[in-house]
Order: structure tokens, then sequence, then C-alpha cells
């Protein structure tokens, strides 16, 4: 009984140590070094820019590819089990025993033949390609017609983005709300 409280402090003690060391969580749950490389995912996700402004270069629609695939198909057995169960009771120097049969179900998924399925070989996308991406303004006059921005960057958009850059005039200056970069 007396080591409980000394398992306790032990242990206070550890954790103390380790979050000394440099260890801390990302909100997700999961412990990580303070010195790690990639970074936790939340704080990836805010470098993304929200929105992107360039000129208009071209757009791609790549459309959705599939194939007719099989599986196993998998269906639910349930079997019945009954057992004899004794029930014993003292009682002024008695005994009583009586029996019951109590039931048990067991179910788990077997192996039934194959299903077919749609299978999806390439995803339904819809890119953009933008030129003077982030565009900086030139420091001086003569230099003015030379932009500073990316050149024929993609970026992968929502259909209704692509809808509207579609329909905008070629080269036309355009802001986007991209969901990722690359096609």
């Amino acid at each position: 009984m007396k080591r409980r409280p000394a398992l306790a402090g032990v242990t206070m003690v550890l954790v103390a140590a380790l979050a000394a060391c440099g260890g801390g969580s990302d909100g997700s749950g999961s412990v990580h070094g303070g010195g790690r490389a990639g970074g936790s995912y939340a704080a990836r996700q805010d470098e993304r820019p929200t929105k992107v402004t360039g000129l208009r270069d071209t757009e791609r629609h790549i459309t959705r590819r599939t194939t007719r695939a099989s599986r196993p198909h998998y269906v639910k057995k349930c079997e019945t089990d009954t057992r004899k169960v004794k029930h014993t009771k003292r009682s002024k120097g008695r005994t009583r025993t009586w029996y019951t049969t109590t039931t048990e179900r067991d179910c788990h998924k077997v192996r039934s033949g194959t299903e077919t399925y749609t299978r999806v070989l390439r995803r339904e996308r819809w890119c953009v390609r933008l030129d003077d991406v982030h565009r900086k303004p030139a420091k001086s006059p003569e230099n003015s017609a030379k932009s500073t921005g990316k050149d024929n960057v993609w970026f992968r958009v929502p259909a209704a983005e692509y809808s509207k850059v579609h329909g905008a005039d070629a080269r036309a200056k355009v802001t986007i709300e991209p969901t990722g970069k690359g096609c």
C-alpha cells in the first residue's frame, strides 16, 4: 500500500522531465519532439494561401476514369450456442441447486463468393494554369513591363472556380481559391 504514492511521485517526475526535454503535442493527441522537420499538419495548412491571383493562361479538365472490378463478398453469419448453468443457494444448512439454460449468439462475417463494383482509377479534376502568380510591382518605372510573379503554375480548383476561369478572357486577371497545387 505504501508503494502507490511513491510510484505516483516517480511517474510525475518522469512526465515533468519528458516535457522539459522538448516533447509537445500538436493538438491532435500525437506527441512529437520540438525539432521536428515537417511541423504539424495544422501549421502546413496555414502556409497554403487561400486565394491566388494571376493571369489566366490555360485550363484543363481531367475526366474520371473507372473500371469494373471484383472483390470478396462477406455476409454476416450468426451461430446460437446454448449451455447449462448451475446455480446453488444455501439457506438454513440446506443446499438448493437448480439449472438454467442460457443462449449465446456469436456473429461474424464470412466470405461468400465475390461481388463486382466500380473502381476509380483516376478522380475527376479541374485545373487552371496561371501566369504572374502573386505579381509584385516593379521597383522602377523602366522595369514596369517586367513581371516578378511566377509563370506556368498549375492549381487544382473546384468545378465552380473552373467555370469562372473558363469563361474569362484570355490573359485576364483572375483570383481563384485552389484546393491544391499541381495537376
